[in-house]
């Protein structure tokens, strides 16, 4: 059976082989964000999913090995947090779009472009 990912989630928009630039007018788009001054469309952030995190201790640390599995405080399913610069702002779902990971955002409720808009 031969399905695009769009079709595999119920004809959601998934941005794929668009450039950085284009990706982020499309979801501005989708979300009504506002546009930013021209001088800082440019500036690059880091974005990231945090799957979940576990605290240890040094010597919990150095016992880790290739087969260790460690609990992390998040449940399997539950949203992955999206962070920006590590800031966290929003949660998203991990999909597969063609051979690379790619996130679904599912909302941004600590994006706030209203500071940054004139």
């Amino acid at each position: 059976m031969d399905m695009n990912l769009n079709e595999q989630l119920g004809g959601d928009v998934i941005i794929d082989d668009l450039d950085s630039e284009d990706a982020l007018q499309a979801a501005a788009g989708r979300t009504g964000a506002r546009q930013l001054p021209q001088m800082m469309r440019r500036i690059p952030v880091t974005l990231t999913l945090e799957v979940g995190s576990v605290r240890i201790s040094l010597q919990e640390l150095m016992d880790i090995g290739p087969s260790s599995v460690l609990p992390l405080d998040s449940l399997a399913g539950e949203p992955l947090v999206i962070k920006v610069n590590g800031t966290p702002i929003g949660r998203a779902e991990v999909v597969v779009a063609g051979e690379q990971y790619g996130l679904k955002v599912i909302d941004l409720e600590g994006l706030n472009l209203d500071i940054l808009a004139p």
